[in-house]
């Protein structure tokens, strides 16, 4: 049993943005102006560290554009009722948060979670899914075509969101999300699900992020209703930011591959997936399945490496365990197998009937989500406590967040510079243009 897990170090993040979410980041204000419904996809696994700021501001003009001045003067604080809103003012703007892969996170903690988001993100309609899985995606088309939004749970009703607004015989979905979340795939999974007979793949699919560069044409969903979509390119976030929290955001982003391969060092990834294990369950973590009969958790990557380089015979010459070769190993066998072995994380350690009252257990769900359990709370460790414990760790998240914006810590030094440079050529042309003026209003 580990009692002590210290926080691995890790490297500055690096910076990957290339053109082409630039200019969708540009777009999104026009493409939301004819779209009814935005899907914005996050990986279960890092349901906080998959959201992408940039998205924000538009979302929340859109909303407000869409909802009319009278609601929109309410939408400062909440909106509680969305459906009645958009019946009221013939408009639909649904915003879903679409969680995929969630047979890689713990059972016991969805339920939680999806009350804790109810809280804390009221305006927005939570949904889980595993592509995969082909009933979450049957659900996910019912639910565009059928199905009536309610705060942060989906609820049946007797109403259509695609024939809710009389002014619109077809209702456009915009899919968004970070690189790698699996957009193309599901609208791949929808078309199928949503239009009888053979449906042919319309979207090229990858395991590398980048693989979707622009907007593609309008796909088709659903004929009865019609209901169509397009897919976005997977924008990243600009700057990951400074210290151990862009260091930590980028190490997440990359072991899910949203980052591009190679821009980081694996045995890096290979420590925090590691300190991750062990978080989840410092009892008996997912990885000892790795390692000799009798092995006991370690919170020392090096020893791990060690262990299980020879395990897997990965040994140079001299008889040395290769460590980069067993971190790269470690690091696809997570992607592959060890995330859904991980989810099998029972809900304590098993050590609820310790005697020592001072006892306190570090626990955690997906990898964004960690927080202590006092010997006093353990026999009365329910779902209530989950979702308070998890709406606490947004309540932090939140916070951090708003910290890093307010001293900018959201923008890179080259940003930063760069936005400088075209602040002066900006001048110089207007300084230009006024002297012009001058020059034809003397002669």
């Amino acid at each position: 049993m580990l009692r002590n897990i210290p926080f691995p170090v890790l490297p500055a993040p690096p910076s990957w943005y290339p053109g082409h979410m630039t200019q969708f980041t540009r777009m999104l204000p026009t493409i939301l102006r004819r779209t009814d419904v935005v899907l914005e996809l996050r990986d279960a696994r890092l349901p906080l560290t998959s959201i992408n700021r940039n998205f924000e501001g538009a979302l929340h003009k859109w909303r407000l554009e869409r909802a009319g001045p009278k609601l929109a003067s309410g939408l400062h604080s909440v909106v509680t009722n969305k459906t009645l809103a958009a019946r009221t003012y013939g408009a639909t703007c649904e915003r879903i948060v679409v969680f995929n892969k969630r047979d890689l996170v713990s059972e016991w903690g969805i339920e939680p979670f999806r009350k804790a988001m109810a809280n804390k993100y009221p305006d927005q309609t939570v949904f889980f899914a595993s592509w995969n899985h082909r009933q979450d995606v049957k659900r996910l088309s019912n639910l565009l075509v059928a199905l009536d939004l309610m705060i942060g749970m989906v609820d049946m009703c007797e109403t259509d969101i695609a024939k809710q607004s009389p002014h619109a015989p077809e209702m456009n979905v915009l899919v968004v999300g970070m690189p790698n979340v699996g957009k193309s795939t599901l609208l791949n999974a929808l078309r199928s699900t949503g239009i009888s007979g053979p449906t042919a793949k319309a979207l090229r699919t990858s395991a590398q992020p980048g693989m979707t560069r622009a907007l593609s044409t309008r796909l088709k969903l659903c004929e009865d209703p019609l209901v169509y979509s397009f897919d976005s390119p997977g924008v990243m976030l600009p700057f990951l930011g400074r210290g151990d929290r862009g260091a930590e955001r980028g190490v997440k982003l990359a072991l899910i591959a949203g980052i591009k391969e190679g821009l980081y060092d694996t045995e890096s990834l290979a420590a925090y997936l590691l300190y991750r294990f062990n978080i989840l369950d410092p009892m008996a973590p997912a990885y000892l399945t790795l390692l000799p009969e009798g092995a006991q958790p370690t919170a020392d990557i090096y020893e791990f490496l060690d262990t299980l380089a020879r395990r897997l015979s990965m040994i140079k010459r001299g008889g040395i365990p290769d460590q980069t070769r067993a971190a790269v190993w470690f690091v696809n066998w997570w992607r592959e197998q060890g995330s859904r072995l991980s989810a099998s994380a029972p809900l304590l350690a098993g050590n609820s009937l310790l005697s020592d009252t001072s006892y306190t257990q570090r626990r955690g769900w997906g990898f964004d989500f960690e927080w202590s359990v006092e010997r006093s709370e353990m026999e009365n460790y329910d779902e209530k406590v989950i979702q308070r414990k998890m709406e606490n760790c947004i309540e932090v998240f939140e916070a951090e967040a708003k910290q890093e914006e307010e001293e900018g810590e959201t923008v890179s030094s080259t940003q930063e510079k760069k936005k400088a440079r075209e602040h002066l050529i900006t001048k110089r042309m207007a300084r230009s243009k006024a002297r012009l003026a001058a020059r034809k209003g003397n002669s």
